[in-house]
């Protein structure tokens, strides 16, 4: 089996997995909500599977670099921080509801990669020949996925409202008080990881263009992504910010996130254009 089959068994798993999700909304059966949690953590293993696959290819191909450098492994990369957040944040909460408002997410992304992308396996250009490629995108990704949960949740507690409790769908969401805390931790797992990948990126930038920051496009977006989550963390601590502005806060900020990864990338030139 190829690294591309695997990758068009993740797209199903993930794309079954948000069907039951949604359907466990509408029918409140805590069995189809088992049976979408069984089926994300198989489309999680599938997606592991893929991407080592693809790092056996690359190898037999003689290249062997880590399958993290270019657009198409980056989105499947990103599809797999997202579910595996998402799947450890369940682990403690057991909160299925939350899987209709995240794991769609990874779905599109796949589908997009696997439809839209190109998904040859290429040699590094000069300046991704180094293992700071690997840190510096793992740190960053794993970030980005804690923030889409984040954001995942946020659109949670705004449709829910203020209210602890709600009727009908919105009686199997979490407690509001629930959700604004997976939104918190969900900020602060990704926030340290996103300071990592920034430090590391500016490690690898020194190694291949002998400076540590130069402002590129990328560069700056990253740096305004931190100040971004730097100031959730600083309102919630200082200020007391919870509820419909953190939610709020939270959601801009992952539509930063967005435009960092690919608006950055496709519409605007810079030392990072490869990435396109």
């Amino acid at each position: 089996m190829t690294s591309t089959q695997l990758f068009n068994w993740t797209t199903v798993g993930y794309f079954i997995s948000s069907i039951l999700f949604v359907i466990f909304l509408v029918s409140k059966n805590r069995n189809i909500a088992l049976g979408a949690t069984i089926l994300a953590w198989i489309g999680l293993a599938a997606n592991t599977a893929a991407i080592a696959m693809r790092w056996v290819e690359s190898s037999n191909m003689g290249y062997g670099h880590a399958p993290l450098s270019n657009l198409y492994e980056s989105v499947v990369f990103f599809a797999w921080c997202i579910v595996l957040v998402y799947l450890l944040i369940d682990l403690k909460y057991k909160a299925p509801a939350v899987g209709a408002f995240v794991v769609p997410g990874a779905f599109l992304w796949m589908i997009w990669a696997q439809f839209r992308l190109n998904s040859s396996i290429e040699p590094l250009v000069p300046a991704l020949q180094s293992n700071w490629l690997t840190y510096h995108v793992i740190t960053c990704f794993l970030g980005y996925g804690a923030f889409a949960v984040a954001c995942g949740v946020s659109i949670m507690y705004l449709i829910k409202g203020d209210k602890p409790e709600g009727k009908g769908i919105l009686s199997l969401f979490p407690s509001t008080k629930v959700l604004d805390d997976i939104n918190y931790k969900s900020v602060m797992v990704g926030f340290p990881l996103l300071t990592l990948g920034i430090i590391t990126g500016a490690a690898w930038a020194n190694y291949a263009w002998g400076t540590y920051w130069s402002w590129d496009p990328k560069e700056t977006w990253s740096l305004i992504i931190w100040f971004i989550y730097a100031a959730f963390l600083h309102a919630r601590f200082t200020r007391g910010w919870v509820g419909k502005k953190a939610a709020w806060l939270s959601i801009w900020g992952f539509a930063a996130t967005v435009f960092c990864y690919l608006g950055v990338n496709l519409l605007l030139s810079g030392l990072h254009s490869y990435g396109g």
